[in-house]
């Protein structure tokens, strides 16, 4: 048996709360605020407003600029914005007042607590600068999940730094939280081909469009092809069927960008297509060396449109200008795929849990399309009985790939778990420990989700495995263990 591990997990004492009084601006459509599909009221809304006296319309906004100037980055380019959403329902002749048209946005914008529910569900990554930093230190980033009204998901972050002891500092995240903006970014051909597949659209009017256009390729590419298809759709008879799929699968690829001035802490990823209109779970953020050198951080994560799950795959250099494109194959299905931080033996490497219990491997030549996965391990103890799963991407060290699991057992308790697995032929378990490392203490049972200890990623600095985890969905706590000694625990001999 491996060596009992009580004892070896130091908490730290500093946690994260969910804060509510960070909040996002959104465009509001009175009638269509909740997650139905419902008319509009916009008509009598500007109606009423167009009625007020000048002098009324001068007083309101005054009075919202009292009230919510200093919460936003850019709050009258916000109410500007929105403004101008509007303003098909304007009459173009008839001129506005600037405080007009300034409360015309603010009457179609609505705050949204990113964290007004919960907070939960870190990862964490070595940061991308490293300047300034102290010697012996290790600054990183962690990547959260707010969880507000109506239970949506966003993705956020926090910076702060691991000290030469391995004790870990979350810097106070700044006065705002401001959204990146959303635009196209390019297209992979087998991301469009596994996804099609699995949707059982897969015949010559899938190759008639996807043929000409290369491995990569562009929105405006994507368009010509799917024109000539409908020109042409009287002889293919799925016609209409594919253009439909396609452009479904489409919409799930995407860019953000964030401006220069907003602080990386300050920065959200909010839900911009359909098949994440509830929510961005569960990012597991990896930074990923590939063979040629290059380092880029590589995020896996569900879209959650209310009635499927999606995985997504978020892809940075810097955490300024992201992409989202689909995660798409059978071992991709279900929650729960973490990467491995590079290639082995030129393949791309993720953990799966396609089965909903079971951790599993898997290959690839593309990491967005994963075919099909091996079983690693499966759940044997009390504490897994339920289900087990991954808590992030494997850490490579010496004594071989280092993972973090999840069990859940009796009265749906979450407890964190690990394994070792062999560097060249990470099929093989070289260690796993047979209890909890962590399980959640008496003052971790309660929260938005009870019983629970739960994360998407840790690092190791200063021979110390850093673990950030959400404690009850309602807050996040800091877990530390030296990691010689985790280690002399999982290459003791397995029972």
């Amino acid at each position: 048996m491996t060596r009992p591990i009580d004892g070896m997990v130091r908490r730290n004492s500093q946690r994260l709360a969910a804060d509510p009084s960070r909040v996002i601006t959104r465009l509001f459509v009175p009638g269509q605020e909740g997650f139905e599909d419902q008319d509009s009221r916009s008509g009598p809304v500007l109606a009423r407003l167009l009625a007020l006296h000048d002098d009324e319309a001068e007083q309101s906004f005054a009075d919202v600029v009292s009230r919510f100037d200093g919460r936003h980055r850019d709050l009258l380019g916000t109410f500007r914005q929105h403004a101008r959403a509007m303003a098909d329902r304007l009459d173009p002749l008839d001129p506005l007042t600037d405080a007009r048209q300034l409360l015309i946005g603010a009457a179609f914008t609505s705050e949204y607590a990113i964290e007004g529910a919960a907070l939960c569900n870190p990862s964490m990554v070595a940061h991308p600068d490293q300047s300034g930093v102290p010697p012996g230190h290790l600054r990183f980033v962690m990547s959260v999940r707010g969880i507000g009204e109506g239970h949506r998901s966003s993705i956020g972050f926090r910076t702060g730094t691991v000290d030469a002891a391995g004790h870990a500092v979350v810097d106070r995240p700044p006065q705002y939280a401001t959204t990146g903006v959303v635009g196209p970014a390019q297209f992979d051909v087998a991301v469009f081909r596994a996804e099609l597949h699995r949707l059982g659209s897969n015949g010559e009017d899938v190759d008639y469009v996807l043929r000409p256009l290369g491995e990569r390729f562009t929105v405006v590419d994507l368009e010509e092809q799917l024109d000539r298809l409908h020109h042409h759709v009287r002889t293919h008879v799925h016609g209409q069927q594919t253009i439909a799929a396609i452009r479904a699968i489409a919409e799930r690829t995407y860019s953000v960008v964030f401006g220069d001035d907003v602080p990386l802490p300050e920065r959200v990823l909010w839900p911009a297509m359909a098949a994440e209109r509830h929510g961005m779970e569960d990012a597991r953020f990896v930074r990923f060396t590939d063979d040629d050198g290059t380092v880029s951080y590589l995020a896996t994560y569900t879209a959650y449109d209310g009635h499927r799950l999606s995985g997504q795959l978020l892809e940075t250099t810097d955490f300024a200008s992201f992409t989202s494109s689909p995660v798409a194959g059978p071992a991709a299905a279900n929650k729960g795929v973490a990467l491995f931080p590079r290639r082995i033996d030129g393949r791309y490497a993720a953990l799966s849990r396609f089965d909903r219990e079971t951790n599993m491997l898997a290959f690839s030549a593309n990491p967005r399309d994963w075919e099909s996965a091996v079983p690693l391990q499966a759940p044997e103890r009390a504490w897994e009985l339920l289900q087990l799963g991954n808590c992030g991407s494997p850490i490579e060290t010496d004594a071989g790939w280092l993972v973090l699991t999840h069990g859940v057992g009796p009265m749906r308790t979450y407890s964190i778990g690990a394994l070792l697995l062999d560097l060249d032929d990470p099929s093989r378990i070289l260690g796993q420990t047979r209890e909890p490392l962590i399980t959640p203490v008496p003052d971790e049972r309660d929260g938005y989700v009870p019983n629970v200890v739960y994360s998407c990623g840790a690092l190791v600095h200063a021979d110390t495995l850093v673990v950030p985890y959400g404690i009850g969905d309602s807050a996040i706590g800091i877990a530390s263990v030296a990691l010689p000694e985790l280690l002399d625990a999982l290459a003791a001999p397995i029972a």
